[in-house]
């Protein structure tokens, strides 16, 4: 277990949380191994079997301490909420614009466009950085988003919209493998697999995805919005659509990039993961705390935020892209600008 930037990550199978005072302790085999005081922590996340006493679960209910629980690879399964908060009356814009003709799809291109652009980027800086065969695949594949993107401006309808971030995926993914330069055997990457993730490259970005897809429901209910309400994504019960709404534009910076980077240098190896009887991949304790510390690390970094025009921790663009899509959902801003890298 490790606190980082306000948020305790517990990784250790068996480990107990409990609530000590105003702050909450990890026991391990028996062991007190963490006192952390409450009034610092913003967050916890525990991976696989670990327990939290029913008194830590209501302290941070009644603080609105965000409590997550995830598997051990990673893949999100509950997040304990308190109180709903925020302003009433944006949550019914937010529904409103659910049913308001074409504002849906306007909302959901807007957030595929983001995509998009991002995703091309990595590409184009990896087809910089690289040489031979995988840099003019890498080129080949930006210049095929490049064209998605430009028939995106005039796609109307929310199917169209769907149809087109799926097409952007599919170039995108296929060209991914390029941007892997070491070990390629053990991190070769063909397509995109989940639920399982069946290699290593895919269980990281699984894992990954889950830590951003919670910052970004986070974000939303920090603003008052409701995350289950989302506008390219379908609704389901227990999904939390507009996070992932809200995820799309920043996949490729905050998690493909961070992932290509462990793995080109070596801060992953293949003993990072393990395989299950059944072939589903997923990292290994060790392999989590290195993910773990190297995506706090990344979400410090300052990026250029166009729209604010100055710089921004990484980590904190999800909260403003919450807070702009708050703005266009009350009427203050007539469209919701995602976020594009510099």
């Amino acid at each position: 277990m490790f606190e980082l930037l306000n948020t305790l990550y517990v990784v250790t199978p068996g480990a107990s949380l409990h609530l000590d005072h105003d702050a909450v302790r990890v026991v391990i085999e028996g062991e007190t191994q963490l006192r952390a005081p409450l009034v610092r922590l913003e967050g916890i996340v525990v991976f696989g079997p670990v327990s939290v006493s029913p008194w830590l679960i209501h302290r941070c209910g009644e603080d609105g301490r965000s409590l997550s629980f995830m598997t051990s690879g990673g893949r999100f399964k509950a997040r304990l909420e308190g109180p709903v908060r925020g302003n009433v009356l944006l949550r019914r814009s937010q529904h409103l614009a659910l049913d308001e003709p074409g504002r849906p799809s306007r909302l959901a291109r807007q957030f595929v466009a983001g995509k998009v652009q991002n995703s091309r980027l990595v590409l184009l800086r990896g087809a910089r950085d690289g040489m031979g065969e995988p840099s003019e695949t890498l080129g080949q594949a930006a210049g095929e988003l490049d064209s998605v993107l430009k028939r995106l401006r005039s796609t109307e309808g929310l199917e169209l919209v769907r149809g087109a971030e799926g097409e952007a995926a599919r170039i995108y993914f296929q060209a991914f493998g390029s941007l892997i330069r070491t070990e390629q055997d053990a991190f070769a990457f063909e397509r995109r697999t989940r639920r399982p993730p069946l290699d290593r490259t895919n269980a990281l970005l699984s894992f990954l995805y889950a830590l951003l897809r919670e910052e970004c429901a986070g974000a939303l209910e920090g603003v008052g919005l409701d995350p289950q309400i989302g506008y390219l994504h379908a609704l389901r019960p227990g999904r939390p659509a507009l996070a992932l709404d809200l995820m799309e534009e920043l996949r490729a910076l905050a998690a493909d990039r961070l992932a290509v980077t462990l793995i080109n240098r070596r801060q992953l190896r293949a003993s990072s993961f393990e395989v299950s009887e059944g072939g589903a991949v997923r990292l290994t304790d060790e392999g989590r705390r290195t993910v773990l510390s190297a995506y706090q690390e990344r979400k410090k970094r300052p990026v250029r935020h166009r729209l604010l025009r100055q710089k921004v921790a990484l980590g904190l663009v999800p909260q403003v892209q919450a807070r702009l899509l708050a703005r266009h959902l009350r009427g203050d801003l007539a469209h919701y600008p995602p976020y594009i890298a510099s």
